[in-house]
């Protein structure tokens, strides 16, 4: 038995699956080594520092990820740069629904009070970018290394950055 659970953890990983499930079992082995101090989550040289700026505007700032809640509090709590949750005012996962579903945007504007196109969703992947711009969302594709190309039509159509620094965001006070 525990061997077929484990064959299925490693097929579902293998396909790269975004089941709840799956992130939440990830969390827990997360949060045995975060707390350990065996792993420290490391962020683009860029991500801080522009956060920072956007907090001390008056900005909230919101993590969607198909990691769970508490995988997320323990990559920001246990990060290369410390504790950097205070910089986050809340956080949602794929209970509030797939990133690649629109009534997951809305249903998180819902949440934090707020309207659609007053939110900025940054992603690394079309399918999320797509499903944000149809709830009304504005969108930017951030391009790193590592990430899944786009296509011709992909970066024509979204707007693309490669650096945080690159958004320029007006005050919300």
């Amino acid at each position: 038995m525990i061997q077929a659970v484990v064959d299925n953890v490693y097929w579902q990983m293998s396909l790269d699956r975004k089941t709840t499930a799956l992130k939440q079992l990830q969390g827990h082995m997360w949060r045995a080594a975060f707390k350990a101090g065996h792993m420290k989550a490391e962020f683009f040289e860029d991500v801080v520092p522009a956060v920072r700026k956007w907090r001390e505007a008056g900005m909230k700032v919101y993590v969607y990820s198909s990691g769970s809640v508490e995988a997320q509090k323990l990559l920001f709590g246990h990060s290369t740069e410390g504790d950097i949750l205070e910089l986050v005012d809340g956080h949602f996962d794929t209970k509030i629904g797939h990133k690649v579903e629109s009534e997951s945007y809305q249903k998180i504007a819902s949440s934090i009070g707020c309207s659609t196109n007053n939110i900025l969703f940054l992603t690394d992947v079309s399918r999320e970018a797509s499903a944000a711009e149809e709830a009304g969302v504005h969108v930017a594709v951030v391009v790193r290394p590592g990430n899944a190309g786009l296509t011709d039509d992909e970066k024509t159509h979204f707007s693309l950055i490669t650096s945080f620094s690159e958004l320029y965001l007006p005050s919300s006070t």
